[in-house]
């Protein structure tokens, strides 16, 4: 999901709680706070010396360990309106790729992407997803699909590859 997306999505959504769901059926807790908003530059070279480069916005998310217990959720107007204070600050790419960064005591840190949000009665909910890491220049490396065999002499790091 775009940045912009997600703005749409909190204005269009104001007086709704806001929920995330960080794996299925487990939400982060309503003591939740927004720590800190990343823009994030990414200049990348992937394993086949091909480049890129994108804009991503982090936002990330924290449970109040002194809050514990709370029950009622932060409103997608007050997300916004924190955001939206973020903004003036540090203007964000609008179309940069919008990810959240949580963990809690059983889930690792992560910058989970949207992938999907519902609403339910009187709350927007925004699904959050891990995104597997995967080679980007599989043809450049000569990396198998997944239902064929390699030899060890062609992987993609041996000396006669182009990778690595």
């Amino acid at each position: 999901m775009k940045t912009i997306e997600l703005f749409n999505i909190l204005q269009e959504n104001k007086e709704k709680s806001l929920l995330f769901e960080y794996a299925p059926n487990a939400l982060v807790g309503a003591n939740y706070h927004i720590t800190e908003v990343k823009h994030i530059k990414v200049d990348a070279v992937d394993c086949g010396a091909g480049t890129d480069a994108w804009n991503e916005t982090i936002i990330q998310l924290w449970e109040s360990p002194s809050e514990l217990g709370k029950t009622e959720f932060m409103t997608s107007s007050k997300a916004l309106s924190i955001l939206n204070k973020v903004g003036e600050m540090k203007p964000y790419d609008m179309n940069a790729e919008v990810k959240f960064e949580y963990s809690n005591a059983i889930f690792h840190t992560a910058q989970l992407f949207v992938n999907d949000f519902n609403i339910q009665n009187n709350q927007l909910i925004i699904k959050l997803a891990i995104e597997k890491t995967d080679c980007k220049a599989k043809e450049a490396c000569g990396t198998p699909n997944q239902n064929s065999t390699i030899e060890k002499e062609e992987a993609c790091c041996s000396t006669e590859s182009v990778c690595c």
